[in-house]
């Protein structure tokens, strides 16, 4: 009696632990919030606004923006409430091609999937990017201060991709490490067509943040 006690019990625990690994290689989805919408949330300002695009206003001064951005005179930061068709610009007043509407219109989700080692595949489908414009994927690191940034992949050599011809963008990145609430995924545009590998670049000049995710 006893013995077929315990081989109950030993054929639950094998059961269980075979809903809980299930249960571990299920994926995980989230949507993409643009980085404007995110930052706004997270700080206190009067006008939502994109800390890292601009647009022409030839009354506005030579300024430090948010985040440190400084900024030449004629332009100032996006803000979520100016038209649609507002062309942008970088820190340095150098024309982007694209309007704001453009900028904002991206959009995507991204599939977290545990697997080997440790690791986890980052799985990126996005729409609305600047056509052909060159991209890399970074993780934000919210448990440091201040905030840090590391390539996706971890190294910087497989983290970067090309929007299409339509905007659209596909990409598997496998991250060395769990991503937890303690990071996001964020996707980075390269104003200045090239890469940076572990780096982002000059942020509102060779760089803007567009798309972020955090994890939940």
């Amino acid at each position: 009696m006893m013995n077929r006690f315990f081989r109950c019990i030993a054929t639950a625990g094998i059961t269980l632990a075979s809903v809980q690994a299930a249960w571990a290689q299920t994926p995980a989805q989230l949507q993409f919030d643009t980085h404007a919408a995110f930052f706004s949330a997270e700080t206190p300002l009067a006008s939502p606004l994109d800390p890292q695009v601009f647009v022409a206003d030839a009354g506005a001064p030579a300024a430090v923006g948010p985040q440190g951005i400084a900024h030449v005179a004629g332009v100032r930061n996006a803000r979520l409430s100016d038209a649609p068709a507002t062309p942008l610009y970088d820190a340095q007043d150098r024309p982007l091609h694209f309007t704001l509407q453009r900028w904002l219109g991206a959009t995507g989700t991204v599939t977290l999937t545990p697997a080997a080692q440790g690791h986890e595949t980052v799985g990126i489908d996005l729409t609305g990017l600047v056509p052909n414009g060159l991209y890399s994927a970074f993780e934000n690191h919210f448990d440091q201060s201040p905030i840090g940034f590391t390539p996706l992949d971890g190294a910087g050599t497989a983290n970067t991709f090309r929007a299409d011809a339509t905007g659209h963008a596909h990409v598997s990145v496998d991250s060395p490490n769990v991503l937890t609430h303690d990071n996001a995924v964020l996707i980075v545009y390269h104003a200045d067509g090239r890469a940076w590998g572990t780096e982002r670049g000059a942020l509102g000049v060779a760089a803007q943040h567009q798309l972020i995710a955090r994890l939940p």
